[in-house]
Formats: C-alpha cells, structure tokens, sequence
C-alpha cells in the first residue's frame, strides 16, 4: 500500500541570531508555522530504498543522490535495525532555495511516512537524531507543527496552537544559499535579542501576533538582500499592496507577507503573478 504525506513550507514568522558559537555555527531563536501548501510525498514500501522526483520544480532540486529524502531515510535505518524503506516517489512544487524549507520539508515527511511503513510513534527518538542529523531545519518539519526553534535547529518547544494567519509566500526567482547568507551576516554589536523565545512570549490572538511578528525581526534580512538585491523588491511589492508585515523567510529568498483576509491575498496574489514575470506566489494560511 502506498503511504503519502504532504511535506508543507516551513516559514520563519521571526528569526533572531543570539551568537556565533565557538564552532562557528550560530545560535537562534525562530517562530516556526508551517503553510497549506507544500511538497507530495509518497512511500512504497518494501526492500532497498529508491526515490524518483517530478514536477514544476524538480529540475532545480540537484541531483537525486543528494536529496533529502535519502539522506534522511539513511539516517534512520543508521539508527533503527531491520528498518522497512522502499520506493519514494517526490511531486516538487516548492521553489528551492527560498528559505521556506521545501528540501528540510521533505525529509521531515519521509521520516513520518517511514514512521507509519513500521508502525514506530512519530515522537520516537531515533527519528529525531536522525531529523538532526540530515539538516538543520529537519526536525522542525518532522512533525511540521508550529513550534518555537532553538540552537541551531535541535531545540524545539512544545507544538504551539496558532491562529490561522491568510498569507502570500513570492520566490522572485533567485535562490539564496544559506551557507552564504550566514558567510554574509555580520552579528554586530546592539540591537540583538539575548535569550530565546519562550512559550508565554508568543501571543495568541490574531492582531497581536502580527504584531509581535511586526515589533521582531528576521535578522539575516540585510545579508540575504546583499546576495539577491531582488529580496528588497519583492519585500516592496508586498508592502505597496498593502500587507501588515512583510518578512523574508529563513536566509531567503522566499519572502512572505500576512494580510487581515483570504480574498485580499489572493487579489495580491494575482497582481504579483501578471506584474512579475518569473516570479512564484502562492496563497496559503499559516498556523
């Protein structure tokens, strides 16, 4: 029987940078929701482990052999004896490069569905080792439910009960790498928040989150605009038409914007897609 799994967007509400780490990695803190829209995944089970990729987007995901999906489900039966893999089969239709977690996304679905081909709870440990030990962003999307995100990724909160929030993610066609986005950032002295997030620091109604969303920041904004000026241009666009906050998500290049209605953002929605050519937008809810 073949299992499938939606692999949704990963979306940093906020992301603050608290400190370089003597390794080099940084330390963070990041609201993490997750959209409606997403990746497919379906698992075949049965021996060996094969993935074949399609769809709008599957020509930039590189090569197969460095998927995520394998890597995630290697890293698994490195953890887990006589585990069942078998044929995955991946429907790409999140821009890659765009900060909102498609190749992290994916990999997180492969470990549930991995999880319901063996019958293991989802909240099994080894499946989190092996989240961490395929990305940064994996653990997060093993359960994609919004969560406060800590460390460099491997800290996580609780699943946080969101309000539905009526969004337009735009990818304007340039990918970002994270590696060179942090390569970019310079931490700086000032303005920085010291501590993560907490529980009873984020608000639950509507209006209030977005403005706590508004009053936070994403602070690799201005390292990611200095490697795709073309960030800046896509942030405008959603401000000109009138979102309430506008945020780029992870290192970019993806940016979203929150709007008060469904109708409005898909009039927005509309507007980016006729106006600039190459560009992806999409309207979601984020919770």
């Amino acid at each position: 029987m073949k299992l499938q799994a939606l692999a949704p967007a990963k979306v940093n509400l906020t992301l603050r940078v608290l400190k370089r780490r003597p390794d080099g990695a940084h330390d963070l803190t990041s609201l993490v929701a997750f959209a409606g829209v997403g990746d497919r995944l379906a698992l075949e089970p049965g021996p060996g482990l094969e993935l074949s990729v399609h769809g709008p987007t599957a020509a930039a995901a590189g090569a197969r052999s460095d998927n995520l999906v394998l890597v995630a489900a290697r890293a698994a039966a490195a953890r887990i004896k006589d585990l069942k893999l078998g044929r995955f089969d991946l429907e790409k239709r999140l821009p890659v490069g765009a900060g909102f977690g498609g190749g992290s996304a994916d990999a997180g679905a492969a470990l549930r569905l991995i999880a319901e081909a063996n019958g293991l709870d989802p909240e099994d440990a080894r499946l989190f080792e092996a989240a961490k030990a395929t990305g940064a962003d994996v653990p997060v999307c093993l359960s994609a439910k919004a969560r406060i995100m800590s460390g460099t990724g491997d800290v996580l909160s609780g699943p946080l009960r969101l309000p539905k929030l009526d969004a337009v993610l735009v990818y304007p066609g340039v990918p970002v790498a994270t590696a060179a986005v942090f390569r970019a950032f310079d931490l700086g002295p000032g303005g920085r928040r010291e501590k993560p997030y907490k529980v009873k620091d984020i608000p639950r109604g509507r209006d209030a989150l977005v403005e706590f969303i508004g009053e936070e920041a994403n602070d690799l904004s201005r390292a990611a605009r200095s490697i795709a000026p073309v960030i800046a241009a896509a942030e405008e666009a959603l401000d000109e038409l009138g979102a309430d906050v506008v945020r780029i998500s992870g290192s970019g290049s993806g940016v979203f914007g929150i709007f008060e209605d469904e109708d409005e953002a898909e009039e927005v929605a509309e507007t980016i897609r006729n106006d600039r050519h190459g560009w992806w937008a999409v309207v979601t809810k984020l919770s």
